[in-house]
């Protein structure tokens, strides 16, 4: 991968780092070594758990839909409830594991995630079960964070750290694709119930093992943005709420008119708050420059596409196509393995074409494949109807994600390139979230306009088969339409120039210098783990 503008780091950043790493035996250096290999397995496990959960609970969802009695509106929420609560409460985390110590907010992270997980397995009603996942998603962001910073700290720069960011990428990609297979085999072997329980085992042997072998790091002054995440995750629930309710009630119910000016109230305050903010938990100063902020909206069109169509291909493979729980996870393997081998030719195709021709040239791909899924019908099979629009999703995706993440991280300062790298995993969350809640919304129009237009002469069944899928066909040209104006917000609005030995420079927007010795040298911890979140970034998006 070719270097980019932020990808030196001060030394006092690596002897910073050093603290959070656990710390080598004073025998020999194979000794440490063999100490740092065991604190990476310890780390991944977490991270591995993780991944599963957000794969593993997507092919379990018509199962729950079955036991729970959940229409396609509330099941969105499962998706959700996670992805509001991750995404709203990420950059809290990371300053939660700055401000009282990376170990201590990865074992608290990491046992509320497990404790959640068994309350989801043993969720006995649609509340309970979309609490559980709201209150993993809050698990999930305060231990997240840390598993990157372990890895970053514990393993020098070289041969070592890239290593072990090689072994976390390959975990990234190949636990989301296990997830599918393996949730598929749970909930046909089993119950969709142990897609929860299987993280139990997983988290108490991680969270008994990390006092031992993760060393803390230094705890550094500065103070919580608590009404910041508060608004910001309240905001954006609001949003999705009335969207959904838009699906099941349609757009003059008093409730979903309510939750709209609700949403615009909270998210007004947030704003406010992160502009007078001395210590903001969004840095708002990142979306002042202008390729910078397109490709933040790029990725969050992108994602929300891509969420949404996920959540109703899971279901058409196995309502309409009739696969199994297994034979549904197997047929997202292709498009996994595409998007894995593009991901990997991507930054050196940056660096000889450029990354914007590079993003245009994988998003045409999706939109093509998003526009063909906007073609079923309850007669379409797996191939080609299926397959091969997959297969240009995986392809696209593989190309176009690695030099988008340039695009948000290019021109960063080192000591902020934390901040930028955290914006890009909000986007992310958020896109997922507000995606899905639009292409539901778009479901529950469209089929409720199939219905008024019975077909002459079909069964009960048929019919009832025809409005599913026109409503699935529906959403489908809807994120055909968000990959779309991704397009061409990366065509007309990025401008960025390529430098030799660099990916990208778009024009710089400064932030405000650290206030303190203290709050200066977490930044540029911070801008070590970027590193690595940039890595794993471009190799699996």
């Amino acid at each position: 991968m070719s270097s980019s503008p932020t990808s030196s780091v001060p030394a006092r950043s690596a002897a910073a780092a050093q603290q959070v790493g656990p710390a080598a035996p004073a025998g020999s250096a194979g000794s440490g070594r063999d100490r740092r290999n065991i604190t990476l397995a310890v780390v991944l496990c977490a991270q591995l758990m993780i991944v599963l959960d957000m794969t593993v609970v997507n092919i379990a969802l018509p199962s729950m839909a079955t036991g729970l009695h959940l229409s396609a509106t509330s099941l969105s929420w499962v998706l959700n409830a996670y992805a509001l609560t991750f995404g709203g409460l990420l950059l809290l985390g990371g300053r939660a594991a700055d401000i009282l110590g990376r170990r201590q907010t990865f074992m608290a992270g990491l046992t509320i995630f497990t404790l959640a997980s068994l309350a989801g397995g043993l969720a006995t009603s649609s509340g309970l079960l979309l609490a559980a996942r709201a209150v993993q998603g809050v698990g999930g962001a305060i231990a997240s964070p840390a598993v990157l910073a372990a890895i970053v700290a514990g393993f020098p720069e070289g041969r070592e750290r890239v290593r072990a960011l090689s072994i976390f990428t390959a975990v990234t990609m190949g636990g989301s694709s296990l997830g599918l297979v393996l949730g598929g085999l749970i909930v046909q072997w089993a119950s969709w119930r142990w897609v929860f329980f299987i993280n139990v085992p997983i988290g108490i042997a991680v969270v008994a093992l990390a006092p031992r072998l993760l060393a803390n790091s230094a705890r550094q002054r500065g103070r919580f943005d608590a009404a910041g995440a508060i608004t910001s995750t309240a905001g954006m629930s609001a949003l999705v709420y009335a969207f959904i309710n838009v699906a099941s009630h349609g757009w003059s119910d008093r409730v979903a008119v309510g939750s709209f000016a609700l949403a615009a109230l909270l998210l007004g305050a947030f704003l406010l708050i992160e502009t007078r903010s001395s210590q903001p938990i969004t840095p708002l100063w990142l979306i002042r420059d202008r390729s910078r902020a397109a490709s933040y909206v790029a990725r969050l069109l992108l994602v929300a596409g891509m969420f949404g169509s996920f959540f109703f291909l899971t279901q058409f493979v196995q309502e309409v196509l009739g696969f199994s729980p297994i034979k549904a996870g197997l047929a997202f393997v292709p498009m996994t393995g595409a998007l894995f081998a593009t991901s990997r030719l991507a930054p050196r195709l940056a660096t000889r074409f450029g990354p914007k021709p590079l993003m245009i040239a994988g998003l045409l791909p999706v939109v093509a494949g998003m526009a063909w899924l906007g073609q079923l019908n309850a007669g379409t099979s797996y191939f080609p109807g299926v397959l091969i629009p997959m297969l240009l999703l995986g392809l696209g995706m593989g190309v176009a994600f690695v030099p988008l993440t340039m695009a948000s991280l290019a021109g960063v300062p080192p000591a902020s390139s934390g901040a930028a790298a955290s914006m890009v995993n909000v986007m992310q969350q958020v896109g997922g979230a507000l995606g899905l809640a639009i292409l539901v919304t778009i479901y529950g129009t469209a089929s409720r306009a199939a219905a008024r237009h019975p077909l002459i002469g079909a069964t009960a069944t048929a019919q009832a088969q025809h409005i599913r899928v026109h409503g699935m066909a529906a959403s489908f040209t809807a994120a055909a339409i968000f990959d779309a104006v991704a397009l061409i917000v990366v065509a007309f609005v990025i401008r960025m120039t390529r430098q030799p030995g660099a990916g990208a420079s778009p024009a710089r927007a400064n932030p405000p210098a650290a206030s303190t010795a203290e709050e200066l040298r977490a930044e540029e911890l911070r801008a070590g783990e970027t590193l690595a979140e940039a890595s794993q970034l471009e190799a699996s998006l």
